[in-house]
């Protein structure tokens, strides 16, 4: 506990020192972190504890080796061809039914999201693939930027690997299980109706094959699909057969589908892509390790304990709508700092409301500061993609949208113990017909706007 000055002195010196750092000395997020880190110890009186900064750099090391494997997985079936692949004959099975070609592609999009847990390897790999399709479809570069944009921020949240999720969870010591149902309701479902609202009205039939993604299917037949097969397989098997079939974990899984990735298409050197994923993981892992020595010594210094009882007397309406407000703003530096500094204390608040869906809650608020500036990693990576040069704009387009994931979160935090009883507690019957409800609202929701669509089309061309 501190010595010479109380706990929220000790906080105002640490986030002050983070926001300093970051936007005056303009040094990353992780350095900025772990500089707030070492002036709240030294503020508390506890000098330099090294022993506490290296067990907060390890706090999250499973995160971090499931990132950096995820990566070299992503970029291994993006240069074997396979990424392209896909999208190439996801668009030949859809390109006349171009709502539900816009609803697949939206999903595509959020693959490496999900993979990665990251909103920048979304919208750089399966974003940058997916924004083909969306401009060969007739959308402008606005709407192009803000669909993948809002694809790589709801990828980020969704299973298997959500990171927010993982970062708060582990601040109260919760295990990464059971999460994925919640996380899909959550982030499936809100990305394709946040398509149909961006896309829809200016979408059209992709007429020019030429536009298509390119495919190595012809050279290289199925054994392209290997790798996907092999991760599938090993998750798969780990999960269903836990006497029988050994525990790998997720990073192995990985690692093994990327090392085959060159005998299944195109070849390409396994170190020097080895080298370039885990050079674009560095930021997000380097947030990481500056996230778990800020927590602890928050912890160390009674500063985080002072958060949780500060948060556990405001009024409930007060306490919700600080959640509403704060991680998204906060969440503008880094969404995983929002998921840490502010994501735990309210989950321990709220330790008694069905944890879960809680959890996923609030990461889905913690993951629209990637579209609030100045930062708005999610924003200005689409811009790039895209070719625009005013980022703003893609955020403008992502104003309404992102409304609608605040909804979204804030009626499942408040629902949140109702929710978790039906997801986990009730018969296999009542859940059955309750995510059965959900698929088949969406699916009549997108076949009625394709059928508006093409009498939309039929007009206008008599």
């Amino acid at each position: 506990m501190s010595t010479f000055f109380p706990e929220a002195w000790i906080l105002v010196a640490m986030v002050g020192t983070f926001l300093l750092t970051v936007f005056l000395f303009r040094q990353p997020v992780a350095v900025s972190l772990a500089a707030g880190a070492v002036v709240g110890a030294i503020v508390a009186g506890q000098g330099f504890p090294l022993r506490h900064f290296v067990e907060g750099t390890f706090v999250y090391l499973d995160t971090i080796l499931i990132i950096s494997c995820a990566m070299l997985f992503m970029r291994g079936i993006q240069a074997s061809g396979l990424l392209e692949t896909v999208a190439h004959y996801l668009v030949l099975a859809f390109r006349n039914w171009p709502t539900v070609l816009l609803v697949v592609m939206t999903v595509f999009a959020m693959s490496a999201g999900m993979v990665t847990g990251s909103s920048t390897a979304a919208v750089l790999t399966t974003g940058a693939i997916a924004a083909q399709v969306f401009a060969s479809m007739g959308l402008n570069k606005a709407r192009v930027g803000a669909l993948i944009a809002m694809a790589g921020l709801l990828g980020m949240i969704a299973p298997p690997v959500s990171i927010p999720v993982m970062i708060i969870g582990g601040g109260v010591d919760m295990p990464y299980e059971g999460f994925n149902l919640p996380l899909l309701l959550l982030t499936v479902p809100t990305a394709i109706l946040c398509s149909l609202w961006i896309g829809w009205k200016g979408i059209r039939r992709v007429g020019d094959a030429s536009q298509l993604p390119p495919s190595v299917h012809r050279e290289y037949g199925w054994r392209l699909y290997l790798p996907l097969l092999v991760f599938a397989g090993l998750v798969i098997a780990e999960n269903s057969f836990p006497t029988v079939f050994p525990s790998l974990g997720l990073p192995i899984a990985f690692l093994a589908a990327y090392a085959i990735c060159p005998l299944c298409g195109r070849r390409f050197n396994l170190l020097r892509t080895a080298r370039q994923a885990v050079h674009d993981a560095l930021p997000i892992l380097g947030i990481l390790v500056g996230v778990g020595m800020f927590i602890q010594i928050m912890t160390l210094t009674g500063a985080r304990g002072m958060i949780v009882e500060g948060f556990a007397g405001l009024p409930r309406s007060l306490f919700y709508g600080s959640i509403v407000v704060s991680m998204p703003l906060f969440g503008a530096v880094s969404a995983f700092g929002s998921a840490s500094i502010l994501g735990v204390p309210f989950l321990l608040n709220l330790l008694g409301s069905g944890v879960i869906v809680t959890a996923s809650s609030l990461a889905l608020f913690a993951s629209l500061g990637d579209l609030v500036p100045p930062t708005a990693l999610a924003g200005l990576f689409a811009a790039q993609v895209v070719g625009e040069n005013n980022y703003l704009r893609i955020l403008a387009r992502c104003g309404m949208p992102a409304l609608f994931v605040m909804a979204v979160a804030s009626a499942s935090l408040i629902g949140a113990p109702t929710l978790e009883r039906l997801l986990f507690q009730s018969s296999g019957v009542s859940r059955g017909l309750f995510l059965g409800g959900v698929v088949a609202g969406l699916a009549a929701l997108v076949l009625g706007l394709e059928w508006a669509k093409r009498r939309v089309v039929q007009k206008e061309s008599t």
